[in-house]
This record gives structure tokens, sequence and C-alpha cells, in this order.
């Protein structure tokens, strides 16, 4: 039978992964720093809460999807917290891209009060969120991940058991390198057809059923052929991950020479007005640097 569950953070993951849950037939609590989007779900079903604890003390699982790893923080063992509502039985899993060590911090502390813990960020988008066909990849104890499952599946498609707390976390770092070098590599080569006088159009349609192919060239060029450059994933959080696999790539001695270079044009978006942009628009640092323009003016 579905269980009673908890969603904070409805922002362009959050709130389709928190109306999915809805559709699967489980009871949902929501809470969320903006109330426009709380009380959009509330009219569509869901419970409203006024804090984390609050939300938590109601359910017996609670799912976060939030901007960051302070954010995570502060929602899970900050003051009116996650923490604060905790109960027997009580279940957190964490679908933000944070540090894996913050993910191995905040699960340490929870443990404390009995509460069990899972680091389960995802990738797929907001398309991904709102077909449902997430990618979702886990650290935890495997009886919790197992406890968690059905849920899962009402969000994910492709959903894998990766290992203890933190792994999860490894994996959604690894997951952004690869983003990141097909990101920067749609762009370059957008830009070097349209400067060759040639339709970057037919090009995609040329390479991506052969070696090239990939989940990016399947699914962005649409948009920006059309001069959609909205998210989708915004450029701020790219740039955001980018800097927690470097963070990650120096504490275990690791050389990431393609993501550092990658972070530097992300970082390069945000100072050029572009930060809210899909992650896909660095193609507009390299038209810069190329006196370029692909799509419509």
């Amino acid at each position: 039978m579905p269980q009673k569950v908890g969603y904070i953070g409805l922002g362009l993951i959050g709130a389709p992964m928190a109306r999915n849950l809805m559709k699967a037939g489980f009871e949902v609590v929501v809470h969320n720093r903006s109330r426009a989007i709380v009380n959009e779900l509330v009219s569509e079903g869901a419970i409203e809460a006024h804090s984390p604890r609050e939300v938590a003390e109601q359910v017996e699982i609670v799912f976060t999807c939030l901007p960051d790893s302070p954010d995570v923080e502060l929602v899970a063992l900050g003051p009116d917290g996650i923490i604060e509502g905790a109960h027997d039985g009580l279940i957190y899993v964490d679908h933000s891209t944070i540090k894996p060590e913050t993910a191995r911090r905040v699960a340490e502390k929870l443990a404390e009060v009995g509460v069990e813990c899972l680091d389960a960020p995802v990738s797929g988008g907001d398309i991904g969120a709102r077909a449902g066909t997430l990618a979702i990849m886990v650290g935890g104890p495997r009886e919790t991940f197992e406890k968690v499952l059905p849920a899962f599946q009402a969000t994910g498609k492709t959903i894998t058991y990766v290992g203890e707390s933190g792994a999860g976390q490894v994996a959604k770092a690894c997951n952004q390198i690869m983003v990141a070098a097909q990101m920067v590599a749609m762009g370059e080569l957008l830009v070097l057809a349209q400067k060759c006088g040639v339709d970057p159009e037919r090009v995609v349609e040329a390479i991506r059923g052969g070696a090239a192919q990939c989940w990016t060239l399947d699914n962005k060029p649409p948009r920006i052929f059309e001069g959609n450059r909205s998210p989708g994933f915004k450029a701020y959080m790219q740039h955001k991950d980018l800097g927690i696999v470097l963070d990650t790539a120096r504490a275990y001695g690791v050389s990431v020479p393609q993501t550092a270079v990658a972070a530097q044009l992300y970082e390069a978006m945000l100072h050029n007005g572009m930060a809210e942009l899909d992650n896909s628009a660095v193609l507009g640092v390299l038209e810069m640097l190329s006196g370029a323009h692909v799509g419509p003016e």
C-alpha cells in the first residue's frame, strides 16, 4: 500500500517528482520556501506543511531536492529541520546534488536519532522529472534502498543502488563530468558548423546516428535551433555541480583537466548574464569567443 511521504524543495525537478508520487497513489506532504508552487500542488491533492519538521512528523519517507550542500544541512539538521521531526521508522532521501562528505555527515547525524538516510541524486533534467524517467543513483544502506524502491519507481526509470552513504553523490559527480563534456562539445560543433557555412541542423542530423550519439544531441538541439535557451537545468547549477566535482577530485588526488576547462566556461556564463539559462547555453560563451551565432537572431 502506498505510503505517506513528504517532499521539500519544489523547483524544476522537485515539483514534477512530487506530482509523479501523487499520480502513483502516494499521499504527499509538501513544503517549499516559495509558497506559490505549494498552493498549486495542494490544489492538486497534496497536503501543506510549514516547515521541514512539520513534514517529517507526518510521513514515513521525506524527500528533499535542494540547491546545494548548505541548504541540505539547514533543512535536515537546522532549527525546525527534519531532525526535529524525527520518529521511529522515518527515512530521509535526498535527491539534491551535494558534496559526498556532506551526504555522509547528514546521514551520521540523523542516524543518531534513528533516521535512515539515502543520498539519491538524479539526472535527466526537467524533461525526465516530468516524464518520470529520471536516472536515480543511490547511496546508503541496501535495506533502506529496498524500502524506498517503490517510490523511486514512481519518479525514475533507471534506479541504481551504487553503494554505502555518499556513493550516490560520487556517481552524480561522475555524471556531471560527462554532462558538462557533452554540452561543451555540442556547443563547439554547432559553432564550428556555423562558421564553416554549413547548416548546424543538418550536421546534427548527420552525426547523431553514429559514434557521436548521446543524450545531449538527442534532446538539446531542437530547442537551440528554435532560439530557446531557457532551462532545463540552469547554468549556475551546472557550475555549482562542477565545483563539487573539482573539490572531490582534489580531495582524492584525481586529475580532471577537461572538467576544469568546462567549469571555466560555465563561470564565464555567470559573468556574462547567462546564469539562469539552460546548461546547454554554454554555447553562448563559445559564440562570443568565435564571433558566431547559432539559431534565430
